[in-house]
């Protein structure tokens, strides 16, 4: 019997289990053997694993996480790992390694293919949207749905105090969930990567600024900023205390964290996991080196090095919208 193996590795993404039911329900009918690796490609390297069958799969759809649990690797970044892991694949004789993950994990797919001859197939999870080839990808919809919710929430706050508050959400060196989570909450402001280059934060500030103080003018008003993780020096505290020291502007600040990466799986992520992964499945016996991703309604297959590589800027539309409403 043909085996193939999954791991999910890197950042948990709502919708994994989804695309893990997907693919071992597919393997069943195909009559091919499904093997889940712990933790990334750390169970591939320590050999811990366990035989997924449809009974242990039919009511994981609707939990985030994942079953087959997730961890970043560095090992990955050795020689000794990846022949640990080639090891671990050629004794248990797979066939196709589907791996289910962001960036970090697809060039770990990378790394294998001039050392093993079995075929790799990346299916995209992860909330951050940044891999290319992709309208979206598995984990994604979920977060900004979490983060609008919780936003949603802080504005009620704010409003009852007429305050500031500046609100980091996640998305590592991208700003898909800013700009869509900024959207769907009428923030007064958006600062991301795409609209505000790191040469240009000065006068950013200034504008930011500026618009306070407009906004403050007017009695019983809030002004809510969502800012990208990893783009202003300091953080959301760095922007705070700019803006005290510079304005005597007081405001207030939450960081959504990993609240944005759990909770159930939207609907659009359970229906995009499990189209993916179908995919996967049918690719993992005929093509190597591709990630399944889905573009204008249509399930297409690319090159993995292509999805990793090239760059995904927000929705020239969404971010259009934007700067007319502000």
């Amino acid at each position: 019997m043909d085996s193939l193996a999954i791991i999910t590795s890197g950042g948990d993404a709502p919708g994994m289990n989804a695309a893990i039911r997907a693919i071992v329900l597919s393997c069943h009918k195909k009559g091919i053997e499904c093997i889940g690796f712990y933790h990334g490609y750390n169970g591939l390297i320590d050999d811990d694993y366990q035989t997924l069958t449809p009974d242990m799969v039919r009511p994981i759809m609707q939990y985030g996480g994942t079953i087959l649990k997730s961890a970043r690797c560095p090992q990955m970044h050795t020689d000794e790992g990846v022949k640990s892991v080639v090891k671990t694949l050629q004794r248990h004789n797979i066939k196709a390694l589907v791996v289910i993950g962001g960036d970090g994990s697809f060039r770990g797919m990378m790394a294998l293919q001039p050392h093993w001859t079995g075929r790799l197939i990346g299916v995209p999870a992860t909330i951050d949207n940044d891999l290319a080839c992709t309208d979206s990808t598995i984990g994604f919809s979920t977060a900004v749905n979490t983060a609008t919710q919780a936003i949603d929430k802080i504005r009620d706050t704010a409003n009852a105090f007429e305050r500031v508050f500046i609100v980091e959400v996640m998305g590592r060196h991208s700003g898909h969930i800013a700009f869509n989570v900024g959207l769907a909450t009428a923030a007064e402001s958006i600062l991301s990567f795409e609209n505000c280059p790191a040469q240009d934060l000065a006068q950013v500030k200034q504008t930011l600024i500026e618009q306070i103080q407009t906004k403050q003018q007017n009695n019983h008003s809030s002004f809510v900023i969502v800012l990208a993780e990893n783009l202003w020096p300091g953080g959301p505290q760095g922007l705070q205390q700019a803006l005290h020291r510079e304005a005597h502007i007081d405001s207030a600040v939450c960081v959504l964290g990993y609240i944005q990466r759990g909770g159930s799986p939207s609907t659009e992520d359970r229906i995009l996991a499990t189209e993916l992964a179908m995919e996967a499945v049918e690719a993992a016996f005929t093509e190597s080196g591709v990630m399944i991703g889905k573009e204008q309604g249509r399930i297409k297959r690319s090159c993995i090095i292509g999805a990793t590589e090239q760059s995904k800027p927000v929705d020239q539309a969404i971010h259009s919208v934007y700067k007319l409403l502000t």
